[in-house]
């Protein structure tokens, strides 16, 4: 199931693989949710790197910063390349919080589910109602299928003091009835439901 053009994506994921081979990220973002779930592919790449990693970027990129959202950005083609440090970025919770808590999937260096479910969250706080809002939407449902440790992720959230997004998630399964584009009806969404207010508690 595709939620931007396969050409985009395609584009995307090519550009994704020929970073990897050269540099040393941690993927977060879309393309690591996809990691998980196989269910929607994106179109820009989110990196967190470290400073050395960074300096290597900016000769091979044209790296603009990014001092407002507190990230830098490039762009190889018509793919967005969101790059984000540790002790300086926030994209849901700090670089280096992020960086203590990764796991690897296909390769690649992505934060575990939970952490990736509390910066989708936080994402799609700021986005919804945009087309990217939506996106991030169905990436929370999609990371809500696979079998999360609620307990770690609300100890993350209490670490974080970000405890509302709890209450925030129970409100968006309570008020969604369905998601077509992950072919979740509104039984299968009551199930999930029900399994996942059982493990917030």
């Amino acid at each position: 199931m595709n939620y931007y053009q396969e050409i985009i994506t395609q584009k995307s994921w090519q550009i994704l693989l020929e970073i990897k081979k050269k540099f040393d990220f941690v993927l977060i973002g879309g393309w690591a949710v996809w990691l998980y779930t196989k269910a929607l592919k994106s179109k820009d790449v989110d990196i967190l790197v470290g400073y050395d990693v960074l300096e290597v970027l900016k000769k091979e990129l044209a790296v603009v910063k990014n001092e407002r959202l507190k990230k830098y950005e490039a762009k190889i083609e018509e793919v967005d390349i969101d790059i984000y440090l540790p002790y300086y970025s926030n994209p849901g919770l700090p670089g280096e919080f992020i960086q203590k808590h990764l796991t690897t999937k296909e390769g690649f260096q992505v934060p575990k589910p939970e952490i990736l479910l509390i910066l989708k969250q936080r994402v799609y706080g700021q986005r919804k109602g945009s087309v990217k809002g939506e996106k991030d939407k169905l990436d929370i449902f999609g990371l809500l299928t696979l079998d999360l440790d609620f307990a770690f992720y609300k100890k993350v959230l209490k670490e974080n003091n970000q405890e509302q997004l709890v209450s925030e998630l129970r409100n968006l399964l309570t008020t969604t009835k369905r998601i077509k584009e992950l072919d979740l009806k509104n039984h299968q969404l009551a199930k999930l439901r029900e399994k996942i207010f059982s493990g917030l508690g």
